[in-house]
């Protein structure tokens, strides 16, 4: 499958109760469409997916899928400690109209993930019983487990793994693609480095900041893609303190609170993450006074 462009990893909204507010996903999705995202993927780390039932997520790829543009790539996160648990909810997502799955390697077991064997392992059986592609979401940063190119390259020999979600660096980027060749897909999935990720072979971005503000993150894949260098490099520079503010620094409270700054239902998080206090209110509008919609 092509996975190229912009990709929202999508906020789950939640009401005060901390139940899954449907109408606002459907208000969500309904805004995003509006937009040249390439797709959206939903239920993992910044749609607060390890907080998700496997009902919950099923009825959250429901109603997204439901309201998705047609034209629009849907991608579900399945991340889950065993192969059982991950293949049973990639047939869940695909029963509902998805185009393919996101999983994480497993993590609570660090020790035991480490090696490529056991990542190896783990891929290869979800994607033999996955109706749908697989994509390899690495983000050592959040995980604790780091999936090495290598690994990566060897697993794109699959025939249902399609790419990898990378949230590293430019020069990993280069590894993999060197290795696993032009038809294995590599999204970026960090705003931080996104510019030389791309030019490193990066077929687009999987971005939380997508979320808030999908028209920046859109701008500079359109200059990029037309080698437009000056509006590159002003867009690259644009949206890369907001990124890190609403990953890094204060994670899913951020993101949501700079989507309601857009038009866009955040709401609270779930719990225990803490809403943002004022100060932090205060931050984030500055960072994104000029990044609107």
């Amino acid at each position: 499958m092509k996975l190229q462009g912009i990709f929202v990893a999508a906020a789950t909204p939640f009401d005060y109760s901390g139940q899954l507010y449907k109408v606002k996903v459907e208000h969500n999705v309904v805004k995003w469409n509006l937009t040249s995202v390439a797709g959206y993927a939903f239920g993992g780390i910044a749609g607060e997916g390890p907080l998700l039932g496997e009902d919950e997520k099923a009825v959250l790829w429901d109603v997204a899928a439901k309201h998705a543009a047609p034209e629009k790539t849907l991608l579900a996160d399945c991340s889950a400690e065993g192969v059982e648990v991950s293949a049973r909810l990639a047939k869940r997502a695909a029963a509902l109209g998805f185009h393919a799955v996101v999983c994480a390697a497993p993590h609570e077991y660090k020790s035991l993930m480490y090696g490529r064997d056991a990542q190896m392992l783990y891929f290869q059986s979800v994607a033999d019983r996955s109706p749908i592609p697989v994509i390899i979401g690495n983000a050592p940063a959040y995980t604790g487990v780091d999936v090495l190119p290598e690994t990566s390259a060897a697993l794109s020999a699959h025939p249902n793994i399609a790419g990898v979600v990378e949230d590293s660096t430019p020069s990993r980027v280069a590894q993999i693609r060197q290795l696993a060749g032009v038809e294995f897909a590599v999204l970026a999935g960090s705003c931080t480095h996104l510019l030389e990720c791309w030019e490193q072979g990066a077929s687009g971005g999987l971005l939380a900041l997508a979320s808030a503000t999908p028209y920046a993150c859109i701008t500079l894949w359109e200059a990029f893609r037309t080698r437009e260098r000056e509006a590159q490099l002003d867009w690259q520079e644009r949206i890369r303190q907001p990124g890190i503010a609403v990953t890094d620094l204060y994670g899913v409270s951020g993101l949501k609170y700079a989507m309601e700054l857009n038009g866009y239902y955040g709401g609270p998080p779930r719990l225990p993450f803490c809403p943002p206090n004022q100060a932090v209110k205060s931050e984030i509008e500055g960072v994104f006074k000029d990044l609107r919609g």
